[in-house]
């Protein structure tokens, strides 16, 4: 190839790759399609209306790895690498009616940030001992979810629930094993895996054990949240403090 049509060519590929994929899929039809998929397969998570539950409020019109149709197009299809948020099996027209169905649920819709002082919400957050479960950029501690970005994972009412009432959901990794074996020792820890023959737990001063099932005497999961309930601790002013702090704790937003 002549160097100069390769060159046009690669600055063709390249100027390409620049330009911001558009939604072929935007009709009416398409979008009632998207809205049955997610229903289906996405409700679980954002919730029915797309307000949020375990998984981040859509409404908003704030997406944190990318706003354009190509990115929520290529974050609906791969899914976020460290989250919940799977990868799918849909085709590439699928996505795109799941795409113009986010849309739909998101126009007009704003990040407002909660009622409340996150200054205070951090000093109350410290104060009532969060910091000793929970880690939040590198600091505190690690029995309880890490923090890091909580507030671009779950809607401000799934926070407040959460610190309300923490044993109404609570995520597989955090279920807690009781041991016994048949010599007395006992154990306590989250259960990471389990099989025919052992127990995985993750202790909290002897890291990870593998425990084998032969030798129990007693083997009982709890799927209560460890977190105490707080809602006779807080009063209302200081419960929307710390919903505001923790609503600030969010993902650097990709740039568009």
């Amino acid at each position: 190839m002549r160097p100069i049509v390769a060159g046009l060519l690669l600055t063709a590929l390249a100027l390409g790759q620049t330009q911001p994929v558009k939604n072929p899929h935007t009709t009416a039809a398409d979008a009632a399609a998207g809205a049955r998929i997610f229903r289906s397969h996405c409700a679980d998570c954002h919730g029915l209306t797309g307000k949020g539950g375990k998984g981040p409020d859509l409404t908003t019109g704030v997406f944190f790895h990318g706003g354009s149709d190509a990115e929520l197009h290529r974050t609906i299809t791969d899914g976020i690498e460290g989250t919940a948020m799977p990868g799918q099996f849909f085709s590439a027209d699928q996505v795109w009616q799941i795409v113009t169905h986010v849309r739909a649920l998101s126009r007009g819709g704003t990040a407002k940030a909660p009622p409340g002082d996150p200054v205070r919400g951090t000093a109350l957050f410290n104060a009532k001992g969060c910091n000793g479960c929970h880690l939040i950029r590198g600091n505190g501690g690690v029995q309880g979810p890490d923090l890091s970005f909580i507030g671009s994972q779950r809607p401000a009412t799934q926070l407040r629930q959460s610190i309300l009432d923490p044993s109404e959901t609570v995520d597989r990794t955090y279920w807690t094993a009781e041991v016994t074996l048949e010599n007395g020792e006992a154990y306590k820890g989250f259960v990471m895996n389990e099989d025919t023959y052992y127990v995985q737990i993750l202790h909290p001063s002897r890291g990870l054990l593998s425990l084998p099932k032969r030798n129990f005497r007693k083997f009982e999961v709890s799927k209560a949240s460890l977190m105490p309930s707080y809602k006779d601790k807080l009063n209302d002013a200081e419960l929307n403090d710390i919903v505001a702090y923790l609503w600030t704790l969010q993902r650097p937003r990709r740039a568009e």
